[in-house]
């Protein structure tokens, strides 16, 4: 099962907005034959992940809302209605603002998922301990002005321990543009799907 999660410009109700890019990835028929998987994108009516000055990294860093444990009441709904999901690989998807969601909710509950890809997010420090195994794909163009680049380097500073930690970085992208790449592969689904608990 992968879990997508939508930047804040997909903040809505209409259920639709929040089928951005990344999570229509998973719709394209080459990705969908060699890589099939239950695709849920969830869509916030309010910011699910907030950021905040880390006065220790001189960075942001990034707290979830409470509509973000909502998450984990759907997880156990889609689990029930669908006992085929292999629970040793849920995956986590998000860009921006779903990006640091994404990692809230690993580190809320790491034992949960399989592996997560984070792009152009502002980190969650809270649980690096916890998350210090787990397998994880950062993101981010160099030239982001908006989550800037750096968060993204001091939470691999921070991870440095871990085996199956993956950065990857795009010198002359931003914020904006960072998605590009990863849309016209499968590189995104062939990581996920190489990983399990």
């Amino acid at each position: 099962m992968v879990i997508t999660f939508h930047n804040s410009t997909r903040i809505g109700t209409d259920n639709e907005r929040q089928l951005e890019p990344l999570a229509r990835i998973w719709l394209r028929p080459d990705v969908r034959r060699e890589f099939p998987a239950f695709v849920i994108a969830p869509q916030f009516q309010t910011r699910s992940s907030n950021y905040y000055p880390d006065s220790v990294r001189h960075c942001l860093s990034s707290k979830p809302s409470e509509d973000v444990y909502l998450v984990f009441e759907l997880i156990r709904e889609v689990k029930v209605k669908y006992p085929q999901i292999d629970t040793n690989r849920i995956y986590l998807v998000g860009y921006s603002m779903g990006a640091s969601t994404a990692q809230n909710l690993i580190n809320i509950a790491p034992e949960t998922f399989a592996a997560m890809v984070s792009i152009a997010t502002v980190p969650d420090f809270v649980n690096a301990k916890g998350i210090g195994q787990k397998p994880i794909w950062l993101i981010h163009g160099r030239q982001d002005d908006e989550n800037p680049y750096e968060g993204s380097e001091h939470l691999y500073h921070a991870l440095k321990g871990n085996r199956d930690l993956l950065f990857t970085t795009y010198n002359k992208l931003d914020h904006n543009l960072i998605t590009i790449p990863l849309l016209l592969t499968a590189q995104i689904p062939a990581w996920l799907f190489a990983r399990h608990k």
